[in-house]
């Protein structure tokens, strides 16, 4: 299967890249200056422009566009860089799939789209929620309209807190924590739904593979934890305490406007994976800190 891949140089585009190589597909990486190496195309997606012949032949793409959403503070031009590097791709991208008739398009997408839930668990059938973020997925998601449109199957992944060792969010967490300095966000009762790296390239593969598969589905363990819980079990793998904690206020200051939302709480379950089949490598999160982490 030939695959066309978007954000193939960051945490999840690596990883999937290399999986999908090892499971025999032929890859294609959209790169967005000269290309240079032959399974590299380009695109401007800014300027709507994409190489022309970067789709022919492909039978999916996988869009993984988007800047870092805890990278820099949320001030209003953050927010709107936030916006403007996941929307402008998927337009560029779904019209290009549609154009050259990919079957499948996977798009990438998080689980902010739920907004604050509090204890309700929440699968891919619960509405949108509010803020900053589930306004920023609506948009993402409704992006993908045009491929929609001419007939492919689109898959929206709806994704946790990605766990490697390698970055993401345990890069940020784990000095931290080696430190003696970790602790839980506000009170820690908010709902932290999280997915292996292992285990979330292997749900992006399974959607391209899976014709039943489509529209929302959520990309993350079948076993959310709260914020408390989490802070816990990393401590308890690292073999470091984490006695602090950081007052809601004090996050609010750092991250900027809207910056509460780093305390909502999402307690999300990929009822689409399990009704499709799908196993998990690391559904429990001590066992998926432990393989990080070694």
């Amino acid at each position: 299967m030939r695959v066309v891949v978007a954000g193939s140089s960051g945490l999840v585009g690596t990883a999937l890249v290399s999986g999908l190589r090892a499971a025999g597909h032929d890859v294609v990486r959209l790169v967005r200056r000269p290309a240079t190496a032959p399974d590299e195309r380009t695109w401007d997606p800014p300027a709507g422009r994409i190489d022309d012949d970067a789709l022919a032949g492909a039978d999916a793409a996988v869009n993984l566009c988007g800047a870092g959403i805890g990278s820099r503070r949320w001030s209003h031009a953050r927010k709107q860089v936030l916006l403007d590097s996941r929307v402008e791709p998927t337009e560029v991208l779904a019209a290009a799939v549609a154009e050259h008739g990919v079957k499948v398009l996977v798009n990438a997408s998080a689980v902010g789209y739920y907004g604050d839930g509090g204890d309700r668990v929440l699968d891919e059938r619960a509405p949108r929620g509010r803020g900053f973020l589930a306004a920023l997925c609506g948009h993402w998601e409704a992006a993908t309209q045009r491929a929609e449109e001419a007939g492919t199957r689109v898959v929206r992944m709806r994704t946790g807190h990605v766990l490697s060792g390698r970055g993401g969010l345990l890069g940020t967490l784990r000095p931290l924590v080696f430190l003696l300095l970790g602790g839980r966000l506000g009170d820690g009762r908010q709902f932290m739904p999280w997915i292996a790296l292992s285990d979330h390239v292997a749900a992006i593969r399974f959607a391209i593979e899976t014709e039943s598969l489509a529209g929302a589905v959520n990309s993350c363990s079948p076993n959310p934890v709260t914020n408390r819980e989490f802070t816990r079990l990393l401590g308890r793998v690292m073999r470091r305490p984490t006695p602090w904690f950081v007052p809601g206020l004090a996050l609010r200051a750092a991250i900027g406007d809207g910056g509460g939302e780093v305390l909502y709480s999402q307690r999300t379950v990929p009822a689409a994976l399990r009704e499709a089949g799908f196993v998990f490598g690391y559904p429990k999160l001590e066992d998926a800190f432990r393989a990080a982490l070694q």
